[in-house]
């Protein structure tokens, strides 16, 4: 403050013949602004107990750069004087308290700061300020190679199978208006049918029955096998089912060609061969891009139901729990009542209402209900 540091004249003038004062000294106290302008760095307050005066406490406002120099030091802003405008003890006051410190004029700090608040506790403000309000807490980034500490979180590289995942499921729920139908299925004739193959060494699962089911339906309703290519509905000519299955890399959907051709145990031998191919890495590009409907299968995990998200460019995905002993009341041949029991399992299809509008996925469901309670019609 005070210094020369440059030098205006008129248009036209020499700066040369311009006189530079030799001596410019620090600004008149009455050129002063009256109002101190608030300090450029934000201030941190903290509670001190006064020696002079025990049991009272006394509120102390440090700048951040005055903190940090008074922790480095073991030292106490009530040790010395706070210069800073509205009492902030500042960066200057803090670097005289270790000039004493380091010429012997400061030994034991006089004073004991209050004890610190709980992680938990809100942040100490001013008075002037308002309410106090917590310190959002933020998580240090961990160290490589060293063990995570309390709080800390750790950077996960993505595989590319889950680039591809996160970008196409995320594609799927901007693009694609989904809709949702739901039903109930009794697999007690599929339970049946799979025991009487089991007793022939014929090993087949109920989700086998499911695939073969909606290929069936999807030969007798075309209109629900189609995709959306941009422009429209596209009619497609084949009748391949995606089957999700879990890796650990992510979730893959390995493809069973002309599935509605295929018998019961040619699927289940179709689905092993490929499930065990999918979960070692060594699926093809043609064993797993394409399909036209898509088969997700929970039951396994003891999923009572849920939503699956579509695959683009397939227009439906079929999502299906767990089977469960049901009550039902029911009447015999004579007309008396009685409770039976009915092994059930709820599947829920998303479909593109682009192509696959509520209207037409009700009547799939209805057909693909029909076909799977009556395994005979899977022939």
């Amino acid at each position: 403050l005070g210094a020369l540091i440059g030098l205006m004249v008129e248009e036209g003038e020499d700066w040369k013949h311009v006189e530079i004062p030799k001596d410019v000294g620090p600004p008149s106290p009455a050129a002063k602004p009256s109002v101190p302008h608030p300090p450029a760095e934000p201030l941190v307050s903290v509670t001190v107990q006064k020696e002079h005066k025990p049991g009272k406490l006394q509120r102390v406002r440090l700048s951040p750069a005055a903190r940090n120099i008074l922790d480095k030091h073991s030292l106490d802003a009530s040790q010395g004087t706070a210069t800073g405008p509205r009492g902030v003890f500042t960066k200057e006051d803090a670097l005289k308290l270790v000039e004493l410190k380091q010429m012997g004029k400061i030994t034991e700090p006089r004073l004991t700061p209050a004890p610190p608040a709980p992680p938990t506790a809100p942040l100490a403000t001013p008075a002037t300020i308002g309410p106090s309000y917590p310190r959002p807490m933020v998580p240090p980034v961990s160290t490589p190679g060293q063990p995570n500490a309390v709080g800390t979180f750790s950077e996960i590289p993505a595989s590319n199978i889950r680039r591809v995942i996160a970008k196409r499921l995320t594609e799927s729920k901007s693009t694609v208006p989904h809709a949702y139908a739901t039903t109930d299925c009794d697999v007690g004739a599929v339970l049946k049918a799979r025991q009487d193959l089991v007793k022939d060494d014929i090993k087949v699962s109920v989700n086998d029955f499911i695939i073969k089911a909606a290929a069936v339906t999807l030969k007798q309703m075309p209109d629900v096998n189609v995709s959306w290519d941009g422009e429209g509905p596209k009619q497609l000519p084949f009748i391949d089912i995606s089957v999700a299955v879990a890796t650990d890399k992510g979730l893959i959907t390995p493809i069973i060609k002309n599935a509605a051709a295929k018998g019961i145990q040619e699927i289940a031998d179709s689905v092993k061969v490929l499930s065990k191919k999918a979960r070692d890495g060594k699926l093809l590009p043609e064993e797993y891009q394409g399909g036209s409907f898509s088969v997700s299968n929970l039951g396994m995990f003891g999923i009572d139901e849920f939503i699956a998200v579509i695959n683009p460019p397939q227009a439906c995905i079929l999502a299906v729990g767990r089977f469960r002993p049901v009550l039902k009341l029911t009447q015999d041949e004579e007309g008396n009542a009685k409770l039976q029991q009915h092994q059930l399992i709820t599947v829920t299809m998303s479909s593109d209402s682009r192509v696959v509008d509520d209207e037409l996925a009700t009547r799939f469901l209805k057909s693909f209900k029909a076909n799977l309670e009556n395994p005979i019609r899977l022939a």
